[in-house]
C-alpha cells in the first residue's frame, strides 16, 4: 500500500515537473521608439531676412574710341588694375598730327588777313573823318574787318577741334578699377561706332544688387512709414555676404541706395549694398547672398521647422505629455524666422514638440523623448545695440 501512494506522488511530481517545463518565460514588449523633442518657450529672436545678390562694380566706365583710326597699341595688361588717366590705347595719330598743322596753318593764314582788315578798316574810319572816302568805301572796309575777325575766330575753333581729335587718339581710363579684356586688337579699324573697347569697373567698394518683391517692400514701408526714422534705420543694419560656396564674405557691408521705382515686369524694387573689397577678391557678375538681421521678434513662440507638417493647407504637430504619450495638435503658424517657424495659436510654453521621428509619433502612442540639439550654423549678423521696432 505504502508502495502505491509513493508511485502516485512520484507521477504527480513528474507531471508538475513536465508541465512546468513546457511553459516559456513571457517575452517583453517593443521598446517605445525615441524621439527628439524641443521644448517651447517665449523667446526673442532675430528676423534674419536673405536675399539673393548679384555684384557689379561701384562705378562701370565703358571705354569707347572717340576718332576713326587704327589701333597701333593696348597699353594695359588685361585683367590688372589701371589707375585713372592710364593709357589704354592708341590709334595711329598721324593723320590727326596733319590736320591739326593744317588748322594751323589756315589759322594763321587768316590771322595776318585779319592784321590787314584790322589796319584798312582803322585807315577807312581816319579817312572817312576827314570828308576823304564815302559812306560806302568805309562800310567796305568794316565789312572786310569783321569778316576776318570770323574767319579767324573758325579758325581757332577748327585747330582747337583738330587738337582735341589728336588728343583723342590716346585713351586713358577715366577712373581706377580693374581693366576688362579688350574687345579689340592692334590693327582693327575702330571708331565713335566701333562699340566698347573695354571697360574699367571700380570694384573698391564692391556692390552687391538685391531685389525685394512688392510685399516685403511693402511691408518695409509700414513698419518704417517715417522717411527720416527708414534712413537712419537702413543706415544701421549691417549686412553679410554669403558667396557661392557657402562661406561668408568676412567685411560687413552697408546699404548704399533704394531704387526710385519697381520693376513694373516683376514686380520687384532693387536696392545696393556695398561691401569693402580690398585686394579686389571680389568681380562683377559673381552671385551670392545677403544676409541681414532686420529686428527682433519679441515673445516669439518658435519651433524648428521641420517640426511642423501641412496636410492640405492645415499644420499639425507632435506633442508629448509627461506620461510620454503623443498628441497629434493642430496649430497655426506665422513667420517664418531663418530657421524657425513661428507657432500662433495652438501650443503653450512649456509643451514638447517634436522635431525628429515625427514619423514615429503617432497619436495615443508612448514614445522616449530626448533633447533634441540645434545643427551647428554659420553665424547671424548681430542686431543693433538699439534694435528698431517693427
Amino acid at each position: 500500500m505504502m508502495n502505491r501512494f509513493l508511485a502516485v506522488g512520484a507521477a504527480l511530481t513528474c507531471g508538475l515537473l513536465v508541465s512546468s517545463c513546457s511553459r516559456t518565460a513571457p517575452q517583453a514588449g517593443p521598446a517605445a521608439p525615441e524621439v527628439l523633442v524641443t521644448t517651447v518657450q517665449p523667446r526673442d529672436v532675430p528676423r534674419v531676412l536673405e536675399r539673393v545678390a548679384t555684384l557689379d562694380g561701384f562705378i562701370n566706365a565703358n571705354i569707347n574710341a572717340q576718332v576713326q583710326g587704327y589701333m597701333v597699341s593696348r597699353d594695359y595688361k588685361e585683367g590688372s588694375v589701371v589707375k585713372k588717366g592710364d593709357l589704354l590705347f592708341q590709334i595711329d595719330s598721324r593723320p590727326f598730327e596733319a590736320a591739326l598743322a593744317q588748322a594751323k596753318a589756315t589759322l594763321a593764314k587768316d590771322q595776318a588777313t585779319q592784321a590787314k582788315s584790322d589796319a584798312d578798316e582803322k585807315r577807312a574810319m581816319d579817312l572817312f573823318n576827314k570828308k576823304v572816302i564815302s559812306d560806302q568805301e568805309r562800310d567796305t572796309a568794316i565789312a572786310a574787318a569783321g569778316s576776318s575777325r570770323a574767319n579767324v575766330q573758325a579758325d581757332e575753333a577748327a585747330a582747337k577741334q583738330a587738337e582735341l581729335n589728336l588728343g583723342y587718339t590716346k585713351i586713358t581710363s577715366p577712373i581706377e578699377g580693374v581693366a576688362a579684356i579688350a574687345t579689340a586688337q592692334v590693327g582693327d579699324l575702330v571708331g565713335p561706332s566701333t562699340g566698347t573697347l573695354t571697360s574699367v569697373s571700380q570694384v573698391d567698394p564692391i556692390k552687391a544688387i538685391v531685389t525685394a518683391g512688392e510685399g516685403p517692400f511693402t511691408d518695409f514701408i509700414s513698419r518704417h512709414p517715417d522717411a527720416d526714422e527708414r534712413q537712419r534705420y537702413v543706415n544701421s543694419l549691417e549686412f553679410e555676404l554669403i558667396l557661392g560656396n557657402g562661406s561668408v564674405y568676412p567685411p560687413k557691408g552697408k546699404f548704399y541706395a533704394l531704387d526710385r521705382n519697381l520693376d513694373p515686369k516683376t514686380g520687384a524694387i532693387r536696392y545696393e549694398v556695398t561691401f569693402p573689397n580690398t585686394g579686389n577678391n571680389l568681380r562683377p557678375g559673381q552671385f551670392g547672398k545677403v544676409r541681414f538681421v532686420a529686428d527682433m521678434k519679441q515673445g516669439a513662440m518658435v519651433i524648428p521647422q521641420e517640426a511642423v507638417n501641412e496636410l492640405q493647407g492645415n499644420f499639425q504637430v507632435a506633442v508629448v505629455d509627461h506620461n510620454n504619450k503623443v498628441s497629434i495638435r493642430p496649430v497655426k503658424m506665422g513667420e517664418r524666422i531663418d530657421s524657425l517657424w513661428e507657432v500662433t495659436d495652438g501650443l503653450k510654453p512649456g509643451d514638447k514638440v517634436v522635431v525628429q521621428g515625427v514619423q514615429k509619433a503617432r497619436e495615443g502612442s508612448t514614445v522616449t523623448p530626448k533633447e533634441w540639439t540645434p545643427p551647428a550654423r554659420s553665424p547671424v549678423p548681430q542686431a543693433s545695440a538699439s534694435p528698431q521696432k517693427p
